[in-house]
């Protein structure tokens, strides 16, 4: 028990003296961070290239769109003329129109699943470039303004700034993205 109360006595004493002495130096006034803020979303919105990819990428969704509608019509189609004839049809038709039902409704559902996995993927892989544009945009901004960082204001991730210490560069960034090409 002595050597149990001696350890902890040992050290705890280094930590208390240590404590003493930094409450003991001097302050020194620390350097104020500058910082930017901006709307990411916006100012991917502003640039020049925006448009073409939205509009590629609506092209790609009504395709597949209409893929689905095709798909949907001739299996609604099918079912039509599986209710008006399941009343003449033999156990064995009638067993075979079914699973032909079901197995095109299965690949409907897995085509559709598909389809929006294409369509997101698509979507990241289009967007791809103007992200690495605007983001090479942002770090040349942050070093000639001497940020320290840049803070994305989308979603109301930074509900407060401080205008003192924080500028909102969203309109140094939107006038530089229109010059890209």
């Amino acid at each position: 028990m002595k050597k149990l109360v001696f350890l902890l006595v040992s050290i705890l004493i280094p930590l208390f003296s240590h404590a003493q002495d930094v409450s003991q130096a001097p302050q020194q006034p620390l350097q104020q961070l500058r910082f930017g803020v901006l709307s990411f979303d916006e100012a991917l919105k502003s640039m020049p290239e925006y448009a073409q990819v939205q509009k590629n990428l609506a092209s790609l969704k009504a395709k597949y769109d209409a893929e689905m509608k095709r798909s949907e019509d001739e299996f609604n189609k099918k079912y039509e003329e599986f209710l008006e004839g399941q009343r003449d049809f033999a156990p064995s038709i009638f067993q075979k129109r079914q699973a032909e039902l079901q197995d095109m409704m299965e690949k409907n559902i897995k085509f559709r699943e598909e389809s929006h996995r294409l369509l997101q993927e698509a979507e990241r892989n289009a967007y791809l470039p103007l992200r690495s544009k605007l983001s090479t945009v942002l770090h040349k901004v942050g070093s000639d303004l001497g940020f320290a960082f840049i803070l994305n204001t989308d979603n109301d991730a930074v509900p407060f700034v401080d205008a003192r210490m924080g500028q909102n560069i969203q309109s140094i960034v939107g006038d530089i993205v229109k010059q890209l090409k």
